[in-house]
């Protein structure tokens, strides 16, 4: 007789709703929780990690965020939206961490004196110059998304990275549609001044 285990269940309800497995999970199904996982870890990765610029931290974010679900999920009320109060948790989880650790940083940078405009690394590794400029892009993008003030960063990655609509990421950051629509419009602008900049500071220093 075929046993099926917790992965083949939650592979097999991966078709359910999220209001069906919350369901199942909230009467203490193991594999409709595993479902919920699998449909949205890789989308909470992303937005944490562009959040924290740092892949150790993001799988430690995006993991904390399924326990901390987990933890309150008896809690969770059914008429709720899951999916707007699964990101709300990773983005609080994340913007705290970044406070945390912009604190850190800044004293320690303060006791060393180093200016704190890290660059990441680019792999010297043979390939099309395309796709290395492209490469280079996206650091560039990523590190200016880590010094934007967190009030623009978040609706940004939301809307930008995990492709959100504005009035879910009015419900996840619980603030005014036209507070979103105002610091998405806002971050856009400072990003873009940021990249101009150092475009600017790179074409000097070759000078």
């Amino acid at each position: 007789m075929h046993i099926e285990s917790t992965v083949d269940r939650a592979a097999r309800e991966i078709e359910l709703s999220d209001a069906d497995l919350v369901a199942r999970a909230q009467g203490g199904d193991a594999a409709a929780f595993a479902g919920l996982v699998s449909r949205y870890q890789d989308r909470v990765y992303n937005v944490c990690h562009r959040m924290c610029h740092n892949h150790a931290d993001a799988l430690d974010l995006t993991q904390t965020t399924f326990l901390k679900a987990l933890e309150a999920l008896p809690r969770f009320e059914a008429r709720a939206n899951f999916y707007t109060w699964l990101f709300r948790i990773a983005t609080n989880l994340t913007l705290s961490h970044h406070r945390a650790a912009r604190r850190r940083r800044t004293a320690s940078l303060d006791a060393s004196g180093f200016d704190g405009r890290k660059r990441e690394p680019v792999r010297n590794e043979d390939g099309p110059a395309q796709a290395a400029a492209q490469q280079e892009l996206h650091g560039r993008v990523a590190e200016a998304l880590a010094r934007l003030d967190e009030e623009f960063r978040a609706p940004v990655v939301l809307k930008d990275i995990a492709d959100m609509d504005y009035a879910t990421i009015a419900q996840i950051l619980e603030v005014p549609l036209g507070t979103v629509k105002s610091r998405i419009h806002r971050g856009r602008l400072l990003l873009r001044a940021m990249l101009t900049e150092e475009r600017s500071e790179r074409g000097r220093a070759r000078v």
